[in-house]
């Protein structure tokens, strides 16, 4: 059974005034104008940039794995945009919790809702596969005003109290949301024929994953997605979200994997990771490189952070 999600009004102890007092803010924030709520954005990325020392070097090291043919000048610049993004998606996950839905739909334009509705219509469950890119959490409310009711999947946080503002945010636009573990249930809402938003990018153990390239670097990835569809006879439609330059955003919804899945997991994740990629190479800055994306390989691979230490070393004396 799904873990019941805790109220906000039992996080009033003292230590969690700072995080209320941010959360004060960011209210603020969002009810500023888009283009100046993305300017304030961007000015707590460059603020993140400057101070965050081995999480910078994280990003660094995962665009020189991922984009070696890049001029290092270049990667730099994409580190720094990645952080500016970073910074937005905070003021994107206000604006996904408390805009109006009138506000979000002036500035969003969303393809491929046909292949959604023909899943409905068939009394299919269909998997949204997506991925952790930094307008994840405003793309959620887009979704819901064009999608039957869904779930949505959240990983749990050390913090409870982190935990549970991430969940009731996504209940704004999901029914419910279910723990990324919790297979029980993800297959028994899609055999119920109900969407499930799931982004299964991040494999964070080795157990029922594979390694398997991204960006022609080896990495762990989880298998779940193919047997997810399999268990709950669903369809699965790659739902990718990008911010675009002029502040707009744009929200797409791809056609069905076809044969999916087979009875071979390791080439059905290689197929989404390859979808993944394209829509990475479109907004680059916009994927979540701060996160160690090549950890937890087999003991025959390389530690590919493993010397981050010595670079911020390194660093701080330049």
């Amino acid at each position: 059974m799904a873990d019941a999600r805790r109220s906000l009004s039992r996080y009033w102890h003292p230590r969690h005034w700072p995080l209320w007092l941010g959360i004060g803010l960011l209210r603020l924030v969002c009810s500023l104008p888009n283009r100046a709520g993305l300017f304030v954005g961007r000015l707590l990325g460059r603020l993140a940039w400057a101070l965050a020392g081995k999480r910078r070097l994280i990003v660094a090291r995962n665009l020189e794995l991922c984009f070696p043919e890049q001029h290092p000048d270049e990667r730099r610049a994409l580190a720094r945009a990645h952080f500016e993004a970073l910074g937005m998606s905070l003021i994107e996950m206000g604006w996904g919790r408390w805009a109006s839905d009138r506000r979000l739909v002036a500035v969003t334009d969303i393809h491929g809702v046909e292949h959604l509705k023909a899943a409905a219509d068939a009394g299919k469950g269909v998997i949204l596969l997506s991925a952790h890119f930094t307008t994840l959490e405003l793309s959620g409310r887009v979704l819901a005003l064009h999608s039957p009711p869904f779930y949505a999947v959240y990983r749990k946080n050390r913090s409870d109290f982190v935990t549970d503002i991430l969940r009731s945010g996504r209940e704004v636009s999901a029914a419910g949301t279910i723990e990324k573990r919790d297979i029980k249930t993800m297959v028994r809402q899609l055999k119920a024929g109900t969407p499930v938003w799931y982004a299964p990018d991040q494999s964070y153990d080795r157990k029922g994953s594979e390694v398997i390239e991204f960006f022609g670097v080896p990495s762990m990835h989880t298998t779940a997605t193919s047997t997810l569809a399999r268990l709950g006879r669903a369809v699965t439609l790659p739902y990718f979200p990008r911010r675009l330059p002029n502040g707009r955003y744009e929200l797409e919804i791809l056609p069905p994997l076809e044969d999916f899945p087979s009875d071979d997991l390791v080439a059905d994740t290689k197929r989404y990771v390859e979808v993944l990629e394209a829509h990475i190479r479109k907004c680059p800055e916009q994927y979540f490189w701060i996160h160690k994306k090549f950890k937890n390989l087999p003991d025959s691979y390389p530690d590919y952070y493993a010397n981050l230490g010595t670079d911020l070393e390194a660093s701080k004396k330049t």
